[in-house]
């Protein structure tokens, strides 16, 4: 049978699937556990290997002991090297994953190697599929887009500080959030290092609360950090679109007044992460599920805002160019929205 079969107001998937589009869902799936469930994995490793292991806990001490005392600020100080990485950005896994979109990069205008960039990416949707996609793997050509710069993802600093979970984090490159290793990132390099190009995605966990489907909320208004830290190291603020991002999920939304919705907030508050109740798909069907549903997904990369370089930026100068990249980005997404949604004319974006 190759038609899609309905029943119950269930939608199944077809029983001949070919094997590549299997591996595909199961990469999908496989990312979406390793976000949502690494953390909690990684102290269930580390607690089973002290306590059961034989070997192993000795192994796991020396582990702990080398992050602790010797490794436990590497993620602000620009993550790990290229040679520890270059292996997992190109791993055929990940080409698995953005093929499941598919997720594709496009840029409007080109960025010159000789200095650093911060790339302001929207919308977070669940998971920052597509920020992750185009510049934590190397399967969409971000280095031969933008050549000459090294693209680094910036995460939650207590991604670092979780065993085994964090060399998961580490091992696409990924770097701590915090404005120490912000600024580590975006100091003037020498000769013989690549500027960086650092991803930065400003709505977090408060904005996948909003995440819809062909709806674009974004938290932003209070979000003034990220043009603190370009102010302060003179970077360009280049802000990059996912077309596509929030229809990936649904989700089941708590009032903010109800119980459940202050304890959901809550946790968000204390752990950074977003307790939200998904709706995606299964493997053999596709009505509800935690696999993101299989929709396109576009990343784009607009023009980059100068800002001058000032070391101590008052208030009023962080307010003059968070409102200049706000009404930047507002008419980059009126004016790409056209090419990659449907419908375009009736979705607008909302700035919270």
């Amino acid at each position: 049978m190759n038609s899609r079969m309905e029943l119950m107001g269930v939608k199944f998937a077809p029983l001949r699937v070919p094997l590549e589009r299997r591996l595909q869902t199961l990469a999908a799936f496989a990312w979406f556990c390793a976000l949502a469930f690494g953390s909690f994995i990684g102290w269930m490793i580390t607690f089973y290997c002290l306590i059961f292991g034989e070997w192993l806990r000795y192994i796991t001490l020396i582990y702990l002991c080398w992050m602790f005392y010797l490794d436990w600020d590497t993620y602000k100080r620009g993550g790990r090297s290229d040679r520890w990485i270059l292996w997992m950005r190109n791993s055929l896994w990940w080409r698995y994953f953005c093929a499941y979109f598919p997720v594709k990069l496009m840029k409007t205008v080109d960025l010159e190697p000789s200095r650093n960039y911060l790339l302001c990416s929207f919308p977070h949707g669940v998971l920052a599929t597509g920020a992750f996609a185009a510049f934590s793997t190397d399967h969409l050509d971000c280095k031969r887009i933008f050549p000459g710069l090294d693209p680094r993802m910036v995460t939650l600093d207590q991604h670092f500080r979780i065993p085994f979970f964090r060399e998961f984090a580490y091992s696409f490159g990924a770097c701590g959030v915090c404005s120490e290793s912000l600024e580590y990132l975006l100091r003037p390099k020498d000769k013989n290092e690549k500027n960086t190009a650092v991803v930065l995605v400003v709505g977090g966990a408060a904005e996948s609360f909003k995440c819809k489907p062909s709806t674009y909320d974004l938290v932003l208004k209070r979000r003034k950090g990220f043009v603190r830290v370009a102010l302060k190291t003179g970077t360009p603020l280049v802000p990059v679109f996912s077309f596509g991002e929030t229809d990936l999920y649904d989700q089941i939304q708590l009032s903010t007044d109800s119980f459940l919705g202050k304890v959901q907030n809550y946790i968000r508050k204390a752990i950074g992460i977003a307790p939200i109740i998904v709706v995606g798909r299964g493997f053999f069907q596709y009505s509800f599920g935690l696999i993101p549903q299989r929709r396109p997904v576009t990343v784009v990369v607009g023009a980059p805002l100068e800002v001058p370089k000032i070391v101590n930026p008052t208030q009023e100068q962080v307010d003059e160019y968070h409102m200049e990249f706000m009404e930047k980005l507002t008419k980059f997404f009126e004016t790409e929205k056209h090419k990659y949604l449907d419908n375009p004319d009736k979705i607008k974006l909302n700035i919270q």
